[in-house]
């Protein structure tokens, strides 16, 4: 089963890195970082690059597709390449992924239109501009189409894919071995549980308001 990794300029390194240090580790499976042009590629932060050994059209046909969002991802909303070649891979993928705001780069290249998705809780409200129907979910099932909210929230959605796909114990397993056991010293984590005046201050930063 081949994972490809979708990545471009910008990206929120923990939306590729979370899914694929779970869903990664699928027996059998091969995992490929894919880009426009292979090379490496740097997060939102300029900090860190990771390796696209491919590039997009190298992969055409990967059984689980997977778009991490990030800063980025607001430059790439018409970038026809990367668009083109989601519509492609998803026609023949067993699985369509998403992190945080890559729902927004699904939504655009129209695979989410009428189904139900998720995105970063900044951006839960672009999700209707492209006919998909916004939830507050953590990880949501939609058919072959598994969407993940903000940023961690991918670690959760390769563990519920995974299971889906090996089975609980597998799931299970990598659970442990990963110590995979959140015990989060602020319980801040949701718009709904972080203190109001955060919340604004991060809602009037938001580039999304320019949208």
């Amino acid at each position: 089963m081949q994972i490809a990794i979708v990545l471009y300029d910008r990206f929120t390194a923990l939306d590729a890195v979370g899914p694929y240090e779970t869903l990664g580790r699928l027996p059998d499976s091969e995992v490929v970082f894919v880009a426009e042009r292979p090379g490496p590629v740097r997060n939102d932060t300029g900090s860190l690059a990771l390796v696209a050994d491919k590039a997009l059209a190298d992969v055409p046909r990967p059984d689980i597709v997977l778009v991490p969002g990030g800063p980025g991802q607001s430059d790439q909303m018409e970038n026809e390449v990367l668009l083109d070649w989601l519509r492609t891979a998803d026609a023949t993928s067993t699985w369509t992924t998403s992190v945080c705001t890559g729902s927004l780069l699904l939504a655009a290249a129209g695979l989410l239109r009428g189904r139900r998705a998720t995105s970063h809780w900044l951006a839960l409200d672009q999700l209707p501009k492209y006919g998909a129907q916004p939830t507050g979910e953590r990880v949501v099932f939609d058919g072959k189409y598994v969407i993940a909210a903000g940023v961690s929230s991918g670690i959760d959605m390769g563990l519920a894919l995974l299971g889906r796909i090996g089975g609980d114990g597998l799931a299970q397993s990598v659970q442990l071995l990963t110590e995979y056991d959140p015990q989060p010293p602020y319980d801040a984590g949701s718009p709904q549980k972080a203190p109001a005046e955060i919340v604004a201050e991060w809602r009037a930063k938001s580039r999304f308001i320019l949208e």
